[in-house]
């Protein structure tokens, strides 16, 4: 097939104003596709992109890391994926497939790991040009609208959370009900954890048990790590907190043995008083997103169980005033651009 024509909403400088253009996106060359986009999540790591906050991301440079859309194109050497399929891409945007950790099969730790919309231009656009090695398939039964958000805030919560260790009827925390928290209790719930979400104001509470949280710990009235010890300790705190203070206090709700895994990062460093952690073998880590298979496997998760998340959408054509919605921590819960096609 020919190049095709379609907007770009680009960033031109680290730190420079959204640019619309039209532009014209190539035939994908050996083991990429060309994706027709229909609907892309705004998330908060875009404004890496915008503001530059890695280096070395060449402009001008389109964000966008949460896609759902439809194959228009295949290039050679691409066996599994074929025009007409509906895929996502996610923050993970494909794997060398040599380096130590790629030889190990841990591709999202690849060492050469490019980022959707960072490394190569992203979702803010009608096409989308991607390594066929991050993609996910998405059920039939999931919307587009709904699957983006999965690609990335969808996929980071549920995957850190199958992987954590907890068993079915274990206490699991979520810190924080925001655009990965409200995802990490609905994971949490469905996959039979008992679940406590944990944010600020009464006010949330009917929310979080309308997500499936069997408790709720409103943290400006309640002190976190005594509440979750009174249900005997949390084997898994799930943080999504961007606040330093708060996430430390919740370390001692943990249970001998718990893991406080964090995925929202906070805006300072953090202490930690660590002769809990020593004499209660607690441990804390990190965790990023996932491949294009993880998020797949995410995809089918939530289709089976229903979970969807609570979003708000704007035509491409508002990408900028999108994006200072999500910027501004008032959208209720993910922003999610759509192309119209």
């Amino acid at each position: 097939m020919p190049s095709v024509t379609g907007r770009s909403f680009q960033v031109g400088a680290a730190g420079g104003e959204f640019e619309l253009v039209e532009r014209e996106f190539a035939s994908p060359g050996a083991g990429q596709v060309r994706i027709r986009v229909q609907a892309c999540g705004v998330c908060h790591s875009d404004s890496i992109t915008k503001y530059g906050a890695f280096p070395g991301i060449v402009y001008p440079r389109v964000p966008g890391h949460e896609v759902a859309g439809v194959i228009d194109e295949v290039g050679p050497d691409v066996p599994v994926f074929k025009v007409g399929q509906r895929v996502g891409l996610g923050w993970h945007g494909g794997h060398c497939g040599y380096c130590s950790q790629c030889r190990r099969g841990d591709f999202i730790l690849c060492e050469n790991q490019q980022i959707s919309g960072i490394s190569f231009d992203g979702g803010y656009a009608d096409y989308v040009l991607a390594p066929a090695n991050a993609l996910a398939l998405i059920p039939d039964d999931l919307a587009d609208v709904d699957a983006a958000p999965l690609m990335c805030a969808g996929v980071t919560t549920f995957n850190s959370l199958r992987h954590a260790g907890a068993l079915p009827g274990d206490v699991v925390a979520v810190l924080g009900i925001g655009g990965l928290g409200h995802l990490g209790v609905q994971f949490a719930a469905k996959s039979g954890y008992h679940t406590v979400a944990v944010a600020r104001g009464a006010d949330k509470g009917p929310l979080a048990k309308q997500l499936g949280a069997h408790h709720y710990i409103d943290s400006t009235t309640q002190d976190v790590a005594t509440e979750l010890q009174k249900l005997g300790g949390a084997v898994v705190i799930l943080s999504t907190l961007t606040d330093a203070a708060a996430l430390a206090s919740a370390v001692n709700g943990l249970a001998p043995n718990g893991r406080l895994i964090i995925l929202g990062v906070p805006e300072k460093p953090f202490e930690l008083n660590t002769i809990p952690l020593i004499m209660g073998r607690r441990t804390v880590k990190g965790w990023p997103s996932g491949t294009g298979m993880e998020a797949e496997d995410t995809l089918k998760f939530s289709a089976l169980q229903g979970i969807k998340p609570q979003i708000e959408v704007y035509p491409l054509d508002k990408a900028p005033e999108a994006f200072e919605r999500m910027m501004s921590g008032k959208a209720r819960f993910r922003v999610v651009l759509t192309t119209g096609a």
